[in-house]
């Protein structure tokens, strides 16, 4: 417990938010929760920051609770939502947490020691809505909830508004703090920067039940290019930690693909490398930023734990070969990569029947694009590539274009790829 985990956390920017004196009761070992609303059936790359907080204290001698919202989930929050949110049957739900809880356990796999898991319904089930208005909502005034900033936000929005089912959602997620305060001797919640307005009511709600003080801490939001958050009922796309949904290349590429401007942050937050270590990979990442050393060992690290060594590996392999730009090593590429290539990209099976009839290259990009006339558009620009050469007319694709006996690579641009397999 030397080291001082807000000391620590802090020059990893992930401290938005926290309440006053934090820094003393942190001296001694507490217990901390975070949570998880299953509105999903995997986690994003935005859940990962709490996690990895709780590493963090873990390493520091802190207990931990991970707490699924499976009450919490039937509701919604409405913190950073515009509109309502959909609700889900207590089936899909269930599903949910239940898959939600087994990536967590992997994910912590060698942390798990002074870690326990919680489902908020196992106690907020046999509440009765007369019980929790009474001993609940008569601690807080309507004027002290609409103060809340997410609350405000949608009060104020004319169109949508706010309903009650989401406007008490404060008070259950603060009643969860309650409860684990009493039952597990919790301290401390933790959880993004939209959540400051939900923990601030649990503290509230601890010092008007007990007497006693608790504590808050936030971390500022991991966003999108537009702004914004990734979340798991968010509308776009998001980056899963379900290799199902979100491809370990799409995965990998993703952290290959941030900015300059942002990598610096993201090593910082998302790779457990000591100050001295991560000073010493920005320093050399200035010095020659094409290289895109941080981009790199950030890909490298971040997909290693999600999806495993084996598969960074392999995932690291399909990457120089896509990015190689001599055309003339795909023909000598193995079985296996070519097979690990198709899994991992953008693909479909075409009938060796129907190739050999003849089929022209732009009724096949029109699977890959939106509409035939956007893939016509890219063929004018110059912006196709077959096999690693450029494509400048709708030519009929013909034996010769094909590698590995079955397989024909397309390019659309620098950095998109997509794959046939012919059989």
């Amino acid at each position: 417990m030397e080291k001082s985990i807000i000391n620590e956390l802090s020059w990893r920017g992930l401290i938005k938010n926290k309440v006053p004196n934090i820094e003393n009761q942190l001296k001694k070992p507490i217990t901390m929760y975070i949570g998880f609303d299953p509105t999903s059936d995997s986690l994003h790359l935005g859940n990962l920051v709490p996690l990895i907080i709780l590493i963090h204290f873990q390493k520091m001698g802190h207990k931990s609770l991970i707490l699924i919202g499976g009450a919490t989930g039937f509701i919604g929050d409405p913190s950073g939502k515009e509109d309502s949110r959909i609700f889900l049957s207590q089936k899909i739900l269930k599903k949910n947490s239940d898959l939600i809880k087994n990536q967590i356990l992997r994910l912590l796999k060698t942390h798990l020691e002074n870690v326990e898991l919680l489902n908020n319904l196992d106690w907020i089930k046999d509440i009765s809505f007369l019980e929790f208005i009474r001993d609940i909502g008569k601690c807080f005034t309507v004027n002290y909830m609409i103060s809340k900033e997410t609350v405000k936000k949608r009060i104020n929005d004319n169109k949508n508004g706010i309903s009650f089912t989401e406007f008490s959602y404060s008070l259950i997620q603060g009643y969860d703090f309650l409860y684990l305060n009493q039952i597990k001797n919790c301290l401390l919640q933790i959880g993004g920067s939209d959540q400051w307005g939900n923990i601030t009511t649990g503290i509230e709600l601890i010092r008007k039940k007990t007497g006693k003080k608790a504590y808050g801490l936030t971390f500022p939001l991991i966003t999108k290019p537009n702004g914004k958050k990734f979340g798991k009922s968010e509308k776009g796309e998001n980056i899963w930690l379900d290799k199902s949904k979100t491809s370990p290349y799409k995965f990998y590429q993703f952290w290959m693909n941030i900015s300059d401007l942002e990598i610096e942050r993201y090593i910082k937050i998302y790779t457990f490398l000591s100050q001295e270590r991560t000073n010493e990979l920005i320093s050399q990442h200035r010095k020659n930023p094409n290289k895109r050393l941080l981009q790199k060992k950030l890909a490298y690290e971040i997909t290693k734990w999600i999806h495993g060594n084996e598969t960074t590996k392999e995932i690291i392999e399909i990457t120089n070969v896509l990015f190689d730009k001599n055309n003339e090593n795909l023909r000598l590429l193995s079985q296996k990569i070519l097979i690990s290539i198709y899994n991992n990209i953008p693909h479909m099976m075409l009938a060796y029947e129907e190739f050999k009839k003849g089929i022209f290259l732009l009724d096949l990009l029109s699977n890959f694009f939106c509409s035939k006339s956007n893939a016509n558009r890219a063929l004018k620009a110059n912006s196709i590539y077959l096999n690693k050469k450029s494509i400048k007319e709708n030519i009929l694709l013909k034996k010769d274009n094909i590698i590995g006996n079955k397989y024909i690579l397309f390019q659309f641009g620098k950095k998109e790829f997509f794959i046939i397999k012919i059989e």
